[in-house]
């Protein structure tokens, strides 16, 4: 049988109990009155699920009732984090290659959340049971316990990199938040159910999954779980269907109530961190080179045309619009994999996942939004991009789409044609007040060129020095270098992309230059 990943150790149950029995005496009390594991099996399916989400948004948002104490509440980070989950108590242990563990709720996770086991259309609740962890160094009274119903979030285990041993593969944890990995990858940046109001003057809307449906693995190559998402605005159904492997595919289908008009709603979210790098190093001062868990935004508009976008950590909010029509896809990476680019042999940045949506069926007119969010720490996320539909979610309405989400190394499609922007270095010019553009472009398909190469390069604003381009032999590369004077405080965008035979041979690069 495989064994866990080092999230949740495994402990003998006489050093377990034991633990649990220093909690002031606690524990005897709660299993003398311990609740099933599971509740009765009620019957479930998405229509089901659906119908209860309809209803549920024809009224107001009823705030959920906290069950967690306020011990729980005030727990530091270190001490949530040494309240683990016992895998010997995993769901699906020994029966399926899929296993699921439970978040403890406490610290930032103050609302309890409800997970059901689902097998032939009968839904049972996961009963919350304190048994069920390992708590620790930490010591809890009387009383720290005995009301906490339900988990705060889910995750499942899978033999992802062995045959051996079960890796976290997705995680729900907190509001509508999840992330995944493929093979080989460390926890980077994450994802969202729903993004509402970001970066807006009405303020940010955080929906959260209330309830969890967990599909019985049925083979070994797909997990389904659906989950209900509540919200002021809004109600909703999310069905994930979880593939593993290199990288991990998840399908996500969505169903949304609206209660409200939702003038600025966020679809496909994705949450990272960016602190600094060779193109954006103001005021740092960090023996490493770069620091973040994605590096560009890449955009496949509904015209085919490749944009890649680095991010920066910018002085004030800074809030960028791709408009388009049926986006092919768009998503954060993180291109850079060489550890010496990072040096950090505890975060090693360099393993960390990109994603990339790919829209199914037809999503419209919108714009791919990126909110670049000023830090001054990497332990803040301060980068979204998301889809927001051109025309607001009217109240009283339903709204579906339907998106496949790659967690990844590579984006699957990238473009396989192009070359693509490996870096960007920004720097101090030849005159006082111009900036050194380096634009690298590399990729099997610009070795070997037959046809001259040419530069095609824009600037919103200022003047661009004549731009040279050519191949350098060391790096396998292609390298742009330019020179901008900018004029006025305003932001100015910047464009390049290489052609050949007058066809564009490179995805765009594409700048937003900031005093």
């Amino acid at each position: 049988m495989p064994t866990f990943s080092a999230a949740a150790p495994t402990v003998s149950r006489r050093t377990f109990l034991s633990r649990l029995a220093a909690l002031a005496g606690l524990l005897p009390a709660l299993q003398a009155d311990a609740t099933p594991l599971f509740s009765d099996p009620k019957p479930f399916t998405l229509d089901l699920l659906r119908k209860r989400a309809k209803t549920l948004a024809e009224k107001p948002l009823q705030a959920p009732s906290s069950s967690v104490s306020k011990a729980l509440r005030d727990l530091s980070g270190q001490q949530y984090h040494d309240i683990r989950y016992r895998p010997q108590e995993a769901l699906w242990l020994g029966d399926a290659a899929f296993t699921a563990q439970f978040f403890h709720p406490g610290y930032y996770y103050k609302t309890a959340v409800r997970v059901f086991d689902v097998t032939d259309d009968q839904a049972r609740e996961v009963r919350y049971a304190p048994a069920l962890f390992d708590f620790g160094g930490n010591t809890l009274g009387p009383g720290a316990l005995e009301k906490t119903d339900g988990f705060a979030g889910v995750r499942i285990h899978y033999a992802l990199n062995t045959a051996s041993y079960l890796d976290e593969l997705i995680s729900f944890l907190g509001g509508s938040y999840f992330r995944a990995l493929g093979r080989n990858m460390g926890y980077g940046l994450s994802a969202r159910g729903l993004a509402i109001g970001t970066a807006s003057e009405q303020g940010e809307e955080f929906p959260f999954f209330s309830e969890f449906y967990l599909e019985r693995p049925v083979d070994a190559n797909s997990l389904v779980l659906h989950a209900l998402l509540d919200s002021r605005s809004c109600t909703g159904v999310y069905t994930f269907t979880v593939r593993p492997g290199e990288s991990t595919i998840v399908d996500v289908n969505l169903t949304l109530y609206t209660r409200l008009a939702m003038d600025t709603v966020g679809i496909a979210p994705l949450t990272s961190m960016f602190f600094f790098a060779a193109n954006d190093r103001q005021g740092v001062d960090d023996y490493r080179e770069q620091v973040h868990d994605s590096d560009g935004l890449l955009v496949c508009n509904g015209g085919g045309e490749w944009l890649w976008r680095p991010l920066v950590n910018p002085q004030r909010l800074r809030v960028s619009y791709f408009v388009d029509h049926n986006p092919k896809g768009f998503g954060l990476l993180q291109r850079n994999r060489r550890f010496e680019s990072y040096e950090d042999a505890d975060s090693h940045y360099e393993n960390r996942p990109s994603a990339w949506v790919e829209p199914v069926g037809d999503w419209g007119a919108g714009a791919v939004t990126l909110v670049e969010i000023p830090s001054d720490r990497e332990s803040n996320d301060n980068i979204v991009a998301f889809w927001r539909p051109k025309e607001p979610l009217a109240a009283r309405s339903e709204w579906q789409a339907t998106y496949r989400l790659h967690w990844c190394r590579d984006v699957p499609v990238a473009g396989a044609r192009l070359g693509s922007v490996v870096s960007t270095r920004v720097g101090r010019g030849s005159q006082e007040q111009s900036r050194l553009f380096i634009v690298d472009f590399g990729g099997d398909a610009l070795h070997g060129l037959n046809a001259p190469v040419k530069t095609q390069l824009f600037a919103s604003r200022g003047q661009l020095s004549t731009p040279s381009t050519r191949w350098v032999e060391a790096r396998g590369i292609w390298r742009t270098t330019f020179e901008l004077v900018p004029e006025g405080e305003d932001p100015i965008e910047l464009r390049c992309v290489l052609m050949a035979s007058e066809q564009a041979i490179t995805e765009s690069w594409c700048y937003q230059w900031t005093l």
